[in-house]
């Protein structure tokens, strides 16, 4: 007998990650050659560009929420682990500590100041700046600074009394004079060819000025210099360009039999806001044999809105009067991905730049391949 080829329904059902009271089942994928009798599930270029798509919900520069869709989850982790640790940018490197005589040790001042996000000049970023390697000779590491792959910047605060405070006053920043270091105080030091990339708003400056940095009483104060190089995420959290790269799958929700009354207020209420609606039933609906919703013209029913603002809590499966009513899922080809960034990089740009990294270093698999069968 031939092998009957699969409806659409049932290859969509394949796709679907069942999500149970207490287990959760087919997160296995299918979709590989000889899984299924007579089924060739052969992988195709041309049908996996038909297939993919990427499509945006939110992209603000700091913040960007899209699916991308049609692919499998290996691809959809190896885009998200680039984006956390392979996409260059810049950050403090190295801090020469002059004088430091604040309650914050030197080591734990250095960290802090590397730790903070910088911005600056996109093309300067991104095309002028260079990597950074230090020598192997240390008599030549301080020859090996140039305007292409150093930045420097100078920190110089003192805190003293602030002649003008009124009597009485308790709070330390009207009180003192620099009380506060915050990210604000870092000045930019240009070198070279730096003013033509990181002038007026374009110049390098912390994302957020308000980062408290130390606080400092009379007599105390920080003096230091610091270089700022090029580096990334896997060698250094202070490089990863993103606060947060994730993805989660998209989640379905299937009303197999009608919610109607006070049952499908008390079904919308297991889920967040908006993922599901309350609709009164139709006279259309009513009159249609078989529908469920005989006899109930006028009653409110649930339906589903948006299933993308659930997080799967399974709360309405722990409901009695919902069992049998309602399927639960996720979606395993659909991925929707969160992704903040530090500021360097727009949140878009980001996940853009890691489909460059990733399509490169497919192109040099294939050329160390090639060179070794032949």
């Amino acid at each position: 007998m031939p092998h009957k080829p699969p409806t659409k329904e049932e290859l969509e059902r394949r796709k679907i990650v069942g999500i149970r009271d207490e287990i959760i089942t087919d997160v296995t994928s299918t979709d590989f050659p000889g899984h299924y009798p007579g089924e060739s599930h052969v992988w195709d270029i041309e049908e996996f560009r038909q297939g993919v798509r990427v499509e945006f919900h939110q992209n603000d520069p700091l913040e960007a929420s899209f699916s991308l869709i049609g692919v499998d989850a290996s691809i959809a982790n190896a885009f998200r682990r680039i984006m956390i640790a392979d996409i260059p940018t810049l950050a403090i490197e190295t801090v020469f500590i002059n004088n430091n005589t604040s309650v914050i040790q030197d080591e734990v001042l250095a960290h802090r100041l590397g730790l903070i996000p910088f911005q600056g000049g996109h093309e300067g970023l991104h095309k002028f700046l260079k990597w950074w390697r230090k020598p192997t000779d240390e008599s030549e590491v301080n020859s090996s600074y140039y305007d292409f792959n150093t930045v420097s910047l100078r920190l110089e605060v003192a805190c003293t009394h602030n002649d003008q405070a009124a009597p009485g006053e308790t709070d330390p920043t009207k009180l003192y004079k620099h009380a506060h270091v915050y990210a604000r105080d870092i000045e930019f030091c240009p070198v070279g060819r730096q003013d033509r990339y990181f002038s007026g708003a374009d110049a390098i400056a912390p994302v957020n000025p308000d980062i408290l940095i130390a606080k400092l009483r009379p007599g105390q104060e920080i003096n230091l210099s610091m270089h700022m190089h090029k580096g990334v995420g896997s060698d250094h959290a202070k490089f990863s360009p993103v606060a947060t790269a994730s993805y989660r799958l998209l989640p379905t929700i299937d009303i197999t039999r009608p919610i109607l009354g006070a049952d499908a207020a008390k079904f919308a209420k297991c889920f967040p806001p908006g993922v599901i609606g309350l609709q009164k039933v139709t006279r259309t609906e009513a009159a249609q044999t078989g529908s469920g919703y005989e006899g109930h013209e006028g009653e409110v029913r649930a339906v589903v809105e948006d299933p993308m603002r659930d997080t799967v809590s399974r709360e309405c499966l722990r409901h009695p009067e919902f069992k049998d009513k309602v399927k639960l899922g996720r979606k395993r080809d659909h991925f929707i991905y969160l992704v903040e960034s530090t500021g360097q990089w727009h949140s878009d740009a980001i996940f853009l730049e890691s489909v460059t990294h990733l399509k490169k270093r497919a192109m040099d698999l294939e050329k160390q391949v090639i060179n070794m069968v032949r």
